[in-house]
């Protein structure tokens, strides 16, 4: 079935399963609303301090594709929303080209806060973030989790290099891991282009071959799938 009509399938599913559990589907809808409350009201660190918005993520709760970026930049800090300035610009072009819209995918931030000056994101901020992006990925059950650039990368491929796993994926528990550069890195390094169209367009492959995919809990087994 294509992504698009999964979607309306699983959003039916949902209306049927609130209507006859109220206390089953409608709990796990409002807890991903609370978390965002609580995101909003955060002052876990210092970023807090600075921020117009904190920005909590979006996208559907029953999203089988969930991409997580770095911080929030200056368009997102004013809006609260994830991927609004030109790299989100180009992720929505992305998406296109796979047959995708931004409204099908679960787009979210591994800190939820902007750093000053756009700069990278410390230990202590990331850490602070962390229960918050776990709770998300608990709660939205991706297929597959698309990492956006090293900081994203990092938390399920610790120690490698972007360079040398990017359109790699790895299974963990079921759910697949893929680290792509970020999409503002091609726009700041335009030879990263071709390698970010490229893994994106693996992505519906490994969407169909997902439960063929053998569990790997080693970075280094990532690289038995390099052929995707």
């Amino acid at each position: 079935m294509p992504a698009s009509l999964r979607h309306l399938a699983n959003w039916a599913i949902i209306g049927t399963l609130l209507a006859q559990d109220p206390c089953g589907r409608q709990i796990l809808m409002s807890e991903l609303t609370e978390l965002y409350d609580q995101i909003r009201a955060c002052t876990r660190c210092v970023l807090a301090q600075g921020r117009t918005r904190a920005v909590p993520g979006e996208g559907p709760e029953t999203a089988d594709v969930m991409f997580i970026g770095e911080a929030p930049g200056f368009h997102e800090d004013k809006s609260g929303r994830p991927f609004v300035g030109a790299a989100g610009r180009f992720l929505e072009e992305l998406l296109s080209d796979i047959g995708l819209h931004r409204k099908d995918v679960y787009i979210a931030n591994v800190i939820k806060c902007r750093p000053p000056g756009n700069r990278s994101p410390t230990p202590t901020e990331i850490e602070a973030c962390r229960p918050y992006l776990d709770r998300q990925i608990e709660l939205v059950q991706p297929r597959i989790v698309i990492t956006l650039g090293r900081f994203s990368m990092e938390r399920h491929f610790p120690g490698a290099r972007i360079s040398s796993i990017h359109g790699i994926p790895k299974k963990i528990d079921g759910v697949l891991y893929y680290p792509m550069y970020h999409p503002a890195a091609a726009l700041h390094q335009p030879s990263l282009r071709q390698d970010v169209v490229g893994d994106m367009k693996k992505i519906p492959e490994l969407l169909r071959q997902i439960e063929q995919i053998e569990e790997s809990n080693r970075p280094e087994d990532a690289e038995q799938l390099a052929l995707f």
